[in-house]
């Protein structure tokens, strides 16, 4: 059987793993990011974290906030600023319903993932979290703890 061939151009750049610890995650949503030719260079080298960042709504668009792309080293007059805020993309339908949902019912928005998609372009996904306190965070850990130990049982056959 011929093993499938993988897209060249889809590539996982960084990745926030610690969103869901700390976050509730209840919706998602996959948006474009305004990048500058350095970043995206940069980018595909796979320097960037989006660990400490967070997108808002201000103005009437979204942007996407102390998130670090390091920058490209080739790129001497025409480089680019490392912790600058980056423009996402969104519909209109879409920054209306992000907007209500930080603005009124309390939620943060908050990056999962960014990576280029199989059409090799730069997209971001942003979760829509409400924020967990320590009691939570111990459920879910138990949670998983759990499922794990119900997994192990099952495989060996109690």
């Amino acid at each position: 059987m011929a093993k499938p061939k993988t897209d060249p151009n889809y590539k996982v750049v960084a990745e926030n793993r610690r969103a869901r610890y700390d976050y509730a995650i209840e919706d998602d949503l996959e948006c474009g990011i305004v990048l500058e030719g350095s970043e995206v260079k940069s980018l595909r080298q796979g320097g960037a974290n989006i660990a400490e960042s967070y997108a808002a709504v201000e103005e009437g668009e979204l942007w996407l906030v102390n998130s670090t792309i390091l920058p490209y080293t080739q790129a001497k007059t025409f480089g680019h600023e490392e912790k600058r805020r980056r423009k996402l993309l969104v519909s209109r339908k879409e920054l209306s319903r992000l907007w209500a949902d930080t603005q009124r019912k309390g939620m943060t928005l908050v990056p999962l993932v960014l990576y280029f998609n199989h059409r090799g372009m730069a997209k971001m996904k942003i979760g829509i979290a409400k924020g967990k306190k320590n009691v939570d965070k111990r459920a879910t850990e138990a949670k998983r703890d759990w499922n794990r130990q119900k997994q192990r049982l099952l495989r060996h056959g109690e």
